[in-house]
């Protein structure tokens, strides 16, 4: 139980960036607490077992802790490692398996009810990411036990008939995998063509085993049903209805905006349901309650990475003491 403390800062979510802010508000010796509804760096714990970033490891690193690799492109594994390394480093204050429910605003701050008690928080950076709500497909049969939109490890579907919807990364990684364990692979892509920033070292496979046909693509494609024993597709050619035990709907994912309800942060009204914050300070409406990460871009996932928002957490911190 957290018993009612008050923090400077609570942080919601530690992946890298939560991390990164909770390092900053550390260095400006502030009274702060990680809250993290599962295990540190949650979503990478859940990426594909065998999953390569695609970023360097120096551009993952962290809080001026050296992300060594064994190749350039760091794997999951070794990402583990690293932000261990950081938590061990930095010993920054955590508090895992432990949701947040609400933020309540009172007078002079939040207060923070989660799993394991209640927090009050003179301001709160919200850094959950993205990869815990999948995008769905919307269609009859989705809810069929053989459809997965997460994805971990190419055993389960050895032997098997698998639909991989979809033309980006995860959906490349995943046709290769499974079809490297005998998997009938099909794949069912909404465009013209794979996805143009695929992997550079997975585009060229996955390109020559469609052209010799090792894995069907169906392409200008969309799926308009699935069945327990097959999927109905929609292709040029008019409709199709292939054999099929599993569904790896590999389509994307969003922001926790169930989450973002709770919390009371607004999010703006056109496709990209971005939560409204200032560009520069990362503030959102409700004073002293900021966003860090990924969920920035809201619904654009693929413009904000670890990346290209490490700093996030200087800029809040930075903001943040001239209001403290």
């Amino acid at each position: 139980m957290m018993d009612k403390e008050t923090y400077d800062l609570v942080i919601i979510g530690a992946g890298p960036i939560g991390l990164a802010c909770g390092i900053a508000a550390h260095k400006k010796g502030l009274n702060y607490i990680i809250i993290e509804k599962g295990v540190l760096v949650n979503t990478i714990y859940r990426y594909p077992e065998n999953m390569t970033f695609f970023s360097t490891s120096k551009l993952l690193e962290i809080g001026n802790v050296p992300f060594i690799s064994h190749t350039d492109k760091p794997t999951r594994k070794e990402a583990l490692e690293y932000y261990r390394r950081v938590q061990d480093t930095w010993k920054l204050n955590l508090s895992l398996y432990n949701p947040v429910h609400a933020m309540t605003p009172k007078a002079d701050g939040y207060e923070i009810s989660t799993g394991k008690g209640h927090a009050f928080a003179k301001a709160v950076v919200v850094s959950t990411g993205f990869y815990d709500v999948a995008r769905k497909l919307g269609i009859p049969g989705e809810e069929y036990p053989k459809v997965k939109h997460f994805y971990d490890s190419p055993h389960p579907y050895m032997d098997q008939k698998v639909l991989v919807i979809g033309a980006a990364n995860s959906a490349c990684d995943v046709a290769l995998e499974t079809y490297y364990k005998n998997a009938q692979v099909t794949m069912a892509i909404r465009g013209e063509g794979l996805y143009e920033n695929t992997k550079y070292w997975i585009k060229p496979n996955i390109e020559n085993r469609i052209k010799e046909g090792s894995i069907k693509a169906y392409f200008n494609t969309t799926v308009k049903e699935i069945k327990p024993a097959s999927v109905v597709l929609k292709t040029p050619e008019g409709i199709v209805e292939v054999d099929n035990d599993f569904v790896l709907a590999m389509i994307g994912y969003q922001p926790d905006y169930s989450l973002f309800e709770q919390l009371g942060l607004p999010v703006t009204d056109d496709a990209s349901r971005t939560p409204i914050h200032n560009e520069k300070t990362l503030e959102t409406p409700l004073s002293k309650v900021y966003v860090a990460g990924v969920i920035a871009a809201g619904m654009n996932t693929s413009t904000l990475f670890i990346e290209n928002t490490r700093e996030h957490g200087d800029r809040i911190v930075s903001d943040l003491m001239t209001k403290l």
